[in-house]
């Protein structure tokens, strides 16, 4: 593994440029300096996985040529029923802006690029390029950019060589070794994540801790499982797509160096903590936050976001939430939700408006005294989605989510309807108000379902091809799991507990 004290983006440095800027001679330049080998391309398909292509550096000519002119891919196979075997080729162009040196191969500068047909125009299926027309439409319309950051949690899974400080079960929230055992497996993860992204917040562990899972898996069974979390910086979308889905092959790669398994699975075990894929949300009007009014409260604009994510909740579950045992952790008391609403610090709830920090707020200078210099940090604030999973298609996640937000701006009943769904406490605690509150899907079956109906907002303007949402209600379907919850409850304690198992591990890898 590189050394923590090595430079934390090598491209920078090299170029003296932020990414933003970089240009084909800049990248040139990287491979001399730096003495490349090779040029990886990467990109994500329609399973959400990210692919790579690479390429051996032979001249300077030569590499120039593959940074200028991208290469051709087989689009059948990486977008099976959108794209024929009789017209299949595809351009994928390298994004010069995303340029790293991989982390866990310096002789390598990897890139992430965009789909382009033969003819020249982004590819209208491409889930990054659908994510990227639906932000130019809201800040074409409403002159707004969104941006956010996203919350990976996962699993780490291995056979411990000893059971001295057992966790704490279901208390791991920000342990630190040696009751965590992972911890420096998390920080070569955090390392390479942001070598690669630059954009790495924090990491820690997570709630979640299983002594001994049983699975009929022979990846798995008998292993101990700790779970841990890395939160990216807030970005624009389109940036936070491509990272997170770096960010997770980063974590799969290095698991699987140190002998442990990495899955992002929804659930793994019932009385255990799922995996979430929060995604936080901001508004910004040029570059300045507008989700706080001038009283401190939170803005017009903030409840139409909040409003748009509420309306078109179950619709959305069917990019957040795609396999059987996603519905496996959207139960009550595990702090994942049930119902449509939205509440101040609330992880009852299914929208969350976190603890935020006020223009010029800075606590240092009473923890660290008055001779502390003032700052002039800008506001922020941010409205966090906790229904998605690890089983997300992130890219049509996040461009379903602007969409649902562009809807919260075009409805004339947006803010009515912020103010009905408005709820305190916890919400399993109050039998009336949970009868008044829309249910979420509970199975894929549903989610499909809710996708059908509101297809609308997201095939409005031509964002979603049809295509892409016929692929996405038949990979729904496909899951066969209509009347799930009714089932399992009808089974003797035995067979439920083995087909409860079969679900949660038979989508380890989903994404």
């Amino acid at each position: 593994m590189p050394s923590p004290y090595a430079p934390i983006h090598p491209v920078q440095e090299i170029t003296n440029k932020p990414n933003r800027d970089l240009q084909r001679a800049d990248l040139l330049k990287v491979i001399e300096a730096r003495g490349i080998r090779r040029i990886t391309f990467h990109y994500t398909g329609l399973d959400g996985k990210l692919k790579e292509l690479k390429f051996p550096v032979l001249s300077r000519q030569q590499a120039d040529r593959v940074l200028a002119r991208g290469e051709r891919v087989d689009g059948s196979s990486l977008f099976s029923g959108m794209v024929g075997a009789g017209q299949s080729d595809l351009y994928v162009i390298p994004q010069y802006r995303s340029a790293f040196i991989n982390p866990l191969d310096e002789e390598s500068l990897n890139l992430v690029c965009r789909f382009v047909t033969p003819g020249g125009e982004l590819a209208p299926f491409a889930p990054d390029n659908i994510l990227r027309r639906a932000l130019s439409l809201l800040e074409n319309e409403e002159g707004l950019r969104l941006t956010g950051l996203g919350e990976l949690e996962f699993f780490l899974l291995g056979h411990p060589e000893h059971a001295l400080y057992p966790a704490p079960k279901q208390r791991a929230y920000h342990a630190t070794g040696p009751f965590v055992k992972h911890g420096e497996v998390l920080d070569e993860m955090i390392d390479a994540i942001n070598r690669a992204t630059s954009s790495v917040k924090y990491g820690h562990a997570e709630v979640g801790f299983i002594e001994t899972l049983r699975s009929e898996s022979v990846e798995i069974d008998g292993c101990q499982a700790e779970q841990m979390e890395i939160e990216l910086l807030p970005q624009p979308l389109d940036d936070l797509a491509d990272n997170l889905v770096i960010a997770r092959w980063l974590i799969r790669r290095i698991a699987y160096e140190h002998g442990l398994v990495a899955t992002f699975a929804p659930k793994l075990q019932e009385s255990a903590a799922g995996n979430g894929m929060h995604v936080h949300l901001e508004l910004l009007r040029g570059n300045k936050g507008v989700m706080r009014d001038a009283g401190g409260g939170l803005s017009t604009e903030a409840r139409k976001l909040i409003a748009g994510l509420c309306a078109n909740a179950a619709g959305l579950t069917a990019f957040g939430n795609t396999v059987s045992s996603s519905y496996l952790r959207l139960v009550p008391d595990h702090e994942a939700p049930t119902r449509v609403c939205w509440s101040d610090m609330n992880r009852s709830s299914m929208i969350r408006v976190p603890l935020g920090w006020p223009e010029g707020m800075e606590h240092a200078r009473m923890i660290n005294g008055s001779q502390e210099s003032e700052s002039d940090l800008p506001a922020s604030q941010t409205v966090e989605l906790r229904t998605p999973d690890g089983s997300a298609q992130l890219p049509l996640l996040l461009a379903g989510m602007a969409m649902a937000v562009r809807s919260g701006f075009r409805d004339p009943g947006s803010l009515q309807l912020a103010q009905d769904l408005y709820v305190t406490g916890d919400i399993h605690a109050d039998r009336e108000l949970l009868k008044r509150l829309p249910r979420l899907p509970e199975n894929c079956a549903a989610s499909a379902a809710e996708l059908e109906r509101q297809r609308a907002v997201y095939e409005d303007e031509g964002i979603f091809p049809p295509a892409v949402i016929e692929w996405c209600l038949e990979s729904l379907r496909s899951q066969n799991d209509d009347g799930l919850h009714p089932w399992l409850a009808g089974l003797d304690s035995d067979e439920r507990l083995e087909e409860v198992r079969r679900l949660l591990h038979k989508d380890l890898h989903r994404n």
